[in-house]
């Protein structure tokens, strides 16, 4: 199969020939249709957050099941589906306690060596020489995931449509879900209109937030924001976003403010922007050594409340967020702005990183 494999920091990823990936007991090979373009995985690209080399990323996967592996129930050969970028092993101390997506193996094995839960990769060089997997590794013709980050596609969606659902949407949806569980009514700022920026404004509407503030340095991004359901727009480049932010609620803050790029300047828009008792919930992925500043008095005398978030729970929000596109209360494809073939997959990670993207970008596999 062809893959895009990244071999160094700041290198172009590289399409390669690579041994067809076979699936072991619970796993799932799936023929990759389409897969997100991430800046999780540009962090990597950049040398920003460590990883094994060679490797392929890619975890925004929708595709076609292509084989089972033992021992796996309730999928066929032939089914659409989309991945979660959290695999969930369901067996660790944090899986057993319904904290999936800290999941203990994910970290340990995925993101820190680049291996599935038996301590090896599924990926190879045809001489044999292993290749480490980002996830499920999608930047693939075809990759193999654990079963337990696979679910069904129901047939009145585009697989195209949803790829991103498994990482952007998912992350947006476990900030607004479980972080800060906003209500009906809620006052909310999202800093950082990008990819799971447009999951958080999308999503906030969906719960019935009343005031959704976007906040970005692009006007083009936040023309997006609009159309996804943000009331009101700030460009932090011009003005200072906090006070904005206060000034359209009534001098108080939002009630929840969501950071979603992983920077200093977006967390101090954050921290500044929420009510006395309010919420500041980090979602965005910061490059290792990012340090945010706040007062401790100021803190615990307005009893803020900062938290971080790491997406979803799969399997209990993979399905939910599935049914909300069925039945077309949420859409995923609203927030694509472009496609790219895979012989253009780096074209398409040059762009995010130069900030063009709005939403997010998709590219297209097979």
């Amino acid at each position: 199969m062809r893959a895009a494999v990244h071999t160094a920091a700041h290198e172009p990823m590289r399409i390669e020939q690579l041994a067809d990936p076979a699936p072991r007991a619970g796993e799932v090979a799936i023929d990759v249709r389409s897969c997100g373009a991430c800046h999780s995985d540009l962090h990597v690209l950049k040398g920003e957050l460590p990883f094994p080399t060679p490797s392929v990323l890619g975890h925004e996967v929708a595709g076609v099941v292509a084989e089972i592996g033992p021992g796996v129930r309730d999928l066929a050969v032939g089914d659409r589906v989309v991945t979660s970028f959290i695999m969930p092993c369901g067996q660790c101390g944090q899986c057993s306690r319904g904290m999936e997506e800290i999941c203990e193996r994910f970290f340990r094995f995925n993101r820190g060596q680049g291996k599935l839960y038996d301590d090896d990769t599924r990926l190879h060089r045809t001489d044999g020489e292993p290749v480490w997997m980002y996830s499920q590794g999608g930047l693939a013709e075809r990759c193999v995931t654990p079963v337990t980050s696979v679910y069904r596609v129901p047939d009145n969606l585009d697989l195209a449509d949803v790829a991103s659902m498994g990482c952007s949407t998912m992350t947006a949806y476990g900030a607004l879900r479980h972080a800060a569980d906003v209500k009906v009514g809620d006052t909310v700022a999202v800093v950082a209109a990008g990819g799971v920026g447009s999951g958080l404004i999308q999503l906030a509407a969906v719960f019935g937030a009343s005031t959704i503030i976007a906040v970005d340095i692009s006007d083009d991004k936040l023309d997006g924001a609009r159309k996804l359901g943000a009331t009101h727009v700030v460009n932090s480049a011009e003005v200072d976003a906090s006070a904005v932010i206060r000034e359209l609620t009534g001098g108080r803050g939002v009630d929840v403010a969501f950071e979603a790029r992983g920077a200093v300047p977006t967390f101090n828009i954050a921290r500044d922007s929420v009510v006395e008792g309010g919420q500041v919930v980090v979602v965005g992925i910061a490059a290792r050594g990012t340090t945010g500043e706040f007062d401790l008095a100021t803190i615990a005398r307005r009893k803020l409340q900062i938290k971080g978030s790491y997406g979803a729970k799969p399997r209990r929000d993979m399905p939910v967020l599935l049914d909300l596109a069925a039945r077309g209360h949420l859409r995923p494809q609203d927030a694509i702005s472009r496609h790219y073939s895979f012989d253009q997959v780096q074209e398409a990670y040059d762009a995010l990183n130069r900030a063009e993207i709005q939403g997010r970008a998709i590219i297209d596999i097979t």
